[in-house]
């Protein structure tokens, strides 16, 4: 794991906690040295405050995506806004913690992020009480679903004919909802999916997830695909 924080007493805390946790961890203080790191020594996932002096946590991540790097990227802002967060999902981070946070929300986050297993399997998952299943197509390498096609191997995804650019989480969140199009979602659900950890009724997470998620999705003229069930979840469908 490489960590990467300019303030020294929160670098060395949380380098100390995951440790104990069992990370081997390699901690640098700014954006320089981070994708010098991250050249020399590819980790397995990338912790990266936002705002560090030179280059900060925004500029690695994008370097990084550029250079086609895919490596999972956790991001810590002091920064609460949603435009804020979305500009760190847009640079290609896979999801975020606010300071001050709780170090078990960072071991959640984390373990999320690198429990890449196999693809979700189809099934209800959710409340099922509107709609029903929609016309789902399953392979073992691709599933397609609303004019929606993802290729499960090499994580690419198409609505139509334009390819869609997708960060690692957005691409789960994405096959989840493909995979049970027609079928509401609750929102306990996609979290315990997605993230194997349900971040409670006043996260806004998920939210911030599925509005980027849309205006990746939507098209001009053309149906919106993830609806909001209010109080219960999400569901994909063509209407």
């Amino acid at each position: 794991m490489l960590l990467a924080e300019d303030d020294r007493a929160i670098r060395h805390a949380l380098e100390r906690a995951l440790a104990l946790e069992g990370y081997e961890v390699t901690a640098v203080a700014d954006g320089v040295e981070a994708l010098a790191q991250a050249h020399k020594t590819p980790p397995d996932v990338l912790v990266l405050d936002v705002m560090m002096p030179g280059i900060d946590g925004l500029q690695v991540c994008r370097v990084l995506r550029a250079e086609g790097n895919r490596t999972p990227i956790l991001m810590l802002t002091a920064l609460v806004e949603t435009a804020d967060r979305i500009a760190g999902l847009d640079a290609g981070a896979d999801d975020y913690v606010v300071k001050p946070f709780d170090v078990e929300e960072v071991f959640a986050r984390l373990r999320a992020l690198l429990r890449r297993t196999s693809p979700v399997p189809a099934g209800p998952g959710g409340s099922g009480g509107e709609g029903g299943r929609g016309d789902v197509q399953v392979s073992d390498r691709q599933v397609e679903a609303a004019g929606i096609r993802m290729d499960l191997q090499a994580r690419r995804a198409w609505r139509g004919a334009r390819e869609l650019e997708l960060t690692r989480t957005e691409f789960e969140l994405l096959e989840l909802l493909v995979r049970n199009a027609g079928i509401v979602l609750d929102h306990s659900t996609i979290y315990d999916r997605i993230w194997g950890y349900d971040f409670g009724p006043g996260s806004k997470n998920l939210a911030v997830y599925v509005g980027y998620l849309r205006r990746k999705l939507d098209e001009p003229g053309a149906p919106q695909l993830i609806h909001t069930v209010r109080g219960v979840g999400y569901v994909l469908r063509e209407d």
